[in-house]
């Protein structure tokens, strides 16, 4: 079960540097306006806003990449469980989406990462 664990949360992490190339370099392009549906003027007004929580999605990375090196259950259970509330606070903010494109699959890793 280790290693399905691993994997998915490798698969977080993989989700995360998605959200970042999205946020960081696609915001105003024509597949993150598509993904994100805005119009060309809001995205080119909020594109370093959006660089800025692409930047955070890099963190998160960064520390589920961290757990599966070290392989330390700690680190691993600590970003899950960001990306767990920043899921959850998306949701609740932004749409119901949200929680089951980052949110869900975290909740699953993190349970994932309790059985033996």
């Amino acid at each position: 079960m280790h290693l399905v664990a691993d994997i998915l949360v490798g698969l977080v992490a993989l989700l995360h540097a998605w959200f970042l190339v999205l946020e960081m370099f696609l915001w105003d392009k024509p597949l993150g306006r598509k993904v994100f549906r805005l119009k060309p003027e809001f995205a080119s007004a909020s594109k370093y806003l959006a660089m800025n929580q692409g930047l955070y999605n890099g963190f998160l990375v960064a520390g589920l990449v961290w757990g599966l090196c070290v392989d330390d259950l700690h680190i691993k259970v600590f970003f899950l469980a960001c990306v767990i509330v920043a899921g959850i606070f998306g949701a609740v903010t932004v749409s119901r989406k949200v929680f089951f494109v980052q949110a869900l699959p975290a909740i699953v890793a993190l349970v994932l990462l309790h059985i033996p």
